[in-house]
């Protein structure tokens, strides 16, 4: 039996947004369309709160954490932790490439 594989990498840009709430929270916004791709073929890896585990890498920076679901946005969002915008010389409003793989 042969068996699909299907490729949960992905690459994209988008601006670094702070939490309006308690604590300084850094996230980015993953595309809608890249978000539902992700929803549709993590269902059976979710964990608490719908969220997603990924690896990360944004320049030089590679980390472990994960995508959790926003209905605001429709989307997920992706923490970038303090550690990695220090590293990256990266603060809010900035846009940055990120790349993403999903842990299967």
């Amino acid at each position: 039996m042969s068996r699909t594989v299907i490729d949960l990498d992905f690459t994209f840009e988008a601006e670094i947004w702070e939490y309006q709430g308690k604590g300084s929270w850094h996230f980015v916004t993953l595309p809608v369309e890249m978000s539902d791709d992700i929803k549709v073929f993590t269902k059976h890896l979710a964990r608490g709160f719908r969220s997603v585990r990924v690896k990360v890498t944004i320049g030089e920076s590679v980390w472990l954490t994960s995508l959790f679901p926003s209905k605001e946005a429709g989307a997920y969002v992706l923490p970038i932790k303090a550690a990695v915008r220090k590293a990256e010389g990266l603060a809010k409003g900035d846009v940055t490439t990120i790349k993403i793989s999903v842990a299967t």
